[in-house]
């Protein structure tokens, strides 16, 4: 392939090693200085862990570049990254508070972290009565609603929905049981399931203004199962516990394992849906080429949130529910589906691709760093003197 051919493809493929470490150098300078936040550690297991985590990440960025394969690598990261969060998240909180469970004083207290699947919910009570309707701190506080806020509108703009497929920390669970078995055991799934997660978004936002609570979070949230959800003191948060596990075990583990699809993001999740407007206004899509596309459905097949049909190949574009994930650019025999900028010819290019891949994995990059760094110092620790936790 020719220097002017390897630019100009719709997705480049393989490209020369010289060219995938010049479009690394960048990636390790930003990574490097949000990993280290501008300093060396002086603790040698948290040296370890910044060295170890720094050379992952670019190592997988590198694999990006120089195969040409995006989902292949992002996976890796994205479900490792959900994985170590919860690790370290319910750490932290059992060394704070003794349990990851949330006591009333803790939340009478603003004493929980804000999860950006509670912004919906809090829009029509911010909106007419200026009260934000969760007990977390604005400010100076681990995951502060303002910080919070800050990075999601960041990345919405950024990405868009590709929020789903990059930044989510739940979204890496479904991800990885969904890569459990090579075919699907269930391959036909109803088409008209996609609407569910904005019905259920209508019915939350409309509960939650009424009862000024985040309806979602109380009833039906199946990350609590890996977080933190209300102490059991009652009979009521007995049945939101079960509920929380129910839908855990169900949609992020048995049905993402039985269809190869990511069942709880794509068919359930009102924060997803939520989501899928700001694909209107990020500078970023998947298009399709009409004129290389054959037609031969595997696009379709493999679209973990149910994004690509034949309705939307005829069209050339996916639906506002893509994640961006790449998936399908990875599995397109004839090089038809791209990263694309908008208002740019259909058929995408590699500065396309460049101009996506950085933002998306940085943004990964950021959130996901501090807890991988994290469980791999508790790691070190636990291997070294016995102990998961900090005295």
């Amino acid at each position: 392939m020719t220097e002017t051919a390897a630019i100009t493809a719709p997705r480049a493929g393989q490209t020369g090693l010289a060219w995938a470490l010049a479009a690394t150098a960048p990636m390790m300078l930003l990574t490097f200085t949000m990993l280290s936040g501008g300093k060396i550690p002086a603790d040698p297991k948290r040296l370890a862990a910044l060295i170890i985590t720094f050379v992952f990440f670019n190592g997988l960025f590198f694999l990006m570049m120089r195969t040409g394969k995006t989902d292949r690598y992002r996976a890796v990261l994205f479900s490792i990254f959900a994985v170590c969060l919860s690790a370290s998240f319910v750490s932290h909180y059992i060394e704070v508070r003794g349990s990851m469970g949330l006591s009333e004083a803790n939340i009478l207290e603003c004493k929980t972290p804000f999860c950006h699947i509670v912004i919906p919910m809090t829009a029509i009570p911010l909106a007419f009565s200026r009260t934000v309707i969760f007990p977390g701190t604005m400010l100076g506080a681990y995951a502060a609603i303002a910080s919070m806020l800050v990075l999601w509108i960041g990345s919405s703009f950024a990405i868009g929905r590709g929020f789903c497929g990059w930044v989510c920390f739940f979204g890496g669970w479904d991800e990885a049981f969904s890569r459990v078995l090579k075919k699907p055991a269930i391959k036909t799934i109803n088409p008209k399931w996609r609407y569910f997660p904005f019905a259920l978004l209508f019915a939350v936002m409309l509960a939650s203004a009424a009862y000024l609570a985040p309806v979602y979070c109380q009833w039906l949230c199946p990350f609590k199962t890996v977080t933190e959800f209300a102490q059991i003191t009652s009979v009521m948060i007995l049945i939101q516990t079960v509920i929380f596990v129910s839908l855990f075990v169900g949609l992020v583990i048995v049905l993402p394992i039985l269809t190869r699809r990511r069942i709880q993001c794509g068919l359930f999740c009102p924060f997803g849906a939520f989501q899928s407007f700001t694909n209107k206004v990020t500078p970023f899509d998947v298009r399709i080429d009409r004129e290389a596309c054959v037609k031969c459905g595997r696009c379709e097949k493999v679209c973990p949130t149910f994004s690509i049909d034949k309705e939307t190949i005829k069209e050339g574009k996916t639906r506002m529910t893509c994640v961006k994930c790449g998936k399908c650019i990875d599995e397109c025999p004839k090089q038809a589906i791209a990263y694309h900028v908008k208002g740019t010819p259909p058929r995408g290019n590699m500065a396309s691709r460049l101009l996506f891949i950085y933002p998306a994995f940085l943004f990964l990059a950021t959130m996901a760093g501090g807890s991988i760094q994290d469980t791999l110092v508790r790691i070190m620790r636990l291997v070294t003197t016995g102990g998961w936790f900090t005295a």
